[in-house]
């Protein structure tokens, strides 16, 4: 047992007792909010108490903001939904935990898929639990519209605007996003994924090559991204993603491209994913797989009542059952190895499915706009120029390309 460190030794020897902890996260739309309860009454079921720390704002930037000033007041919550970059950066300043020990010693690792362990490890150390995984490159579709319109789904970033003008004449709003920059980054890695490929993604995104990111193809999908801000809601300033998925329910829209969160609010409002919403990979993208991993971290503590609770979320959220009823009322897929999807919905057995093959063939790819792909001042920077590009009727691809170029190397 020598090499247990001290925190899972208390752990294991504690009495067993009623535990309570603080979670931060920002899981505030209907389909997340209900998610998060699926989490709470599992955990109090068990006895424990949950003291729930839900700040509002899609993209989790409020809720960083926050949790860096109760973390530099020397008061941060036992445990945090960190992800990504982010996760990297905290484990990197000595905040959290190291899980590792746990991890070994309950089995864990068997437990989980390649690319979980590898996103989550850093210098060997576990930093965080894993909850689920999204996939983010997504079409979503309205049937009845396009039944009634005698449309096909488009396969191609062609396709997508020759249907987009159909909707157009018809005098419906054929793609439903609000001007948040992280909707229109998820937006511009769907085009991104399409119309420049995997290499071009990789190059970009991951190897930040100052060639590909000012070449024609970086140009070339810039311009394709400006190309879809023809078909966007008249009134999209503001617009949330899960309002804009609203749209897509009611038939205010047609179209949305986003990750499978949106199966969490088509539940929510009683819709069957894959059903009268229909769900496909984003034009062009067919066998890609862009991923979001969720995961919770757990902060420093010293009162080994606060570690053992820690511990004892930790066993909760790696349990087959949780990661079930958590994912399919999330949106995502479970986070561990031959999961059972039987009770899932068609969408999420297709996004299983998909994710087995691209695991197999190389083509998982971590998310630029969800916070995956780049450090966190790069993609914020990524997501200003983005943003600017696309509200500004007047901008120039080349231009961008080279301002894309300069603010992510800026960054590095």
């Amino acid at each position: 047992m020598k090499w247990l460190s001290f925190s899972v030794i208390a752990l294991l020897s504690l009495p067993v007792s009623a535990s309570q902890v603080e979670v931060l996260h920002w899981w505030t739309s209907g389909g997340e909010a209900n998610a998060v309860e699926v989490l709470k009454s599992e955990w109090t079921e068990q006895g424990n108490q949950w003291n729930d720390f839900a700040v509002q704002g899609g993209g989790g930037k409020s809720a960083m903001t926050v949790l860096k000033s109760r973390a530099l007041a020397a008061n941060p919550p036992e445990a945090a939904h960190l992800k990504g970059y982010e996760l990297r950066e905290w484990a990197g300043l000595g905040f959290l935990r190291d899980l590792s020990p746990m991890a070994e010693h309950l089995g864990w690792y068997t437990k989980m898929p390649a690319m979980v362990r590898e996103t989550l490890s850093q210098n060997g150390a576990l930093m965080a639990v894993p909850t689920g995984i999204h996939r983010v490159n997504w079409l979503w579709l309205n049937r009845k519209l396009f039944d009634e319109q005698g449309l096909t789904p488009p396969t191609d970033w062609n396709q997508f605007v020759a249907v987009a003008e159909r909707l157009k004449a018809h005098n419906i709003t054929p793609l439903a996003i609000g001007n948040e920059p992280w909707q229109l980054a998820v937006l511009f890695e769907t085009v991104a994924l399409g119309e420049g490929g995997k290499e071009f993604y990789r190059k970009a995104f991951l190897e930040q090559d100052s060639a590909t990111l000012t070449g024609p193809d970086m140009v070339r999908v810039l311009t394709r991204f400006q190309q879809l801000r023809a078909y966007v809601p008249q009134k999209y300033a503001g617009l949330k993603w899960h309002q804009a998925t609203n749209l897509l329910e009611s038939g205010g829209a047609a179209m949305q491209v986003m990750g499978d969160w949106v199966k969490g609010e088509l539940s929510a409002g009683n819709y069957r994913p894959g059903e009268v919403i229909a769900c496909l990979p984003s034009p062009g993208s067919a066998g890609l797989f862009s991923y979001n991993l969720d995961s919770i971290a757990m902060f420093k503590q010293r009162d080994p009542a606060q570690l053992q609770a820690q511990g004892d979320l930790a066993q909760l959220l790696m349990t087959p059952k949780f990661q079930e009823a958590f994912n399919r009322v999330k949106g995502s897929i479970p986070a561990l190895t031959n999961p059972d999807m039987s009770k899932f919905d068609r969408c999420a057995v297709h996004s299983y499915q998909d994710f087995l093959l691209a695991e197999k063939q190389g083509n998982l790819l971590p998310s630029m706009a969800e916070g995956m792909a780049t450090p966190t001042n790069m993609r914020q920077a990524i997501l200003d120029v983005l943003s600017n590009f696309f509200n500004d009727p007047n901008a120039n691809p080349e231009q961008t390309a080279l301002r894309l170029e300069r603010a992510m190397r800026s960054t590095r």
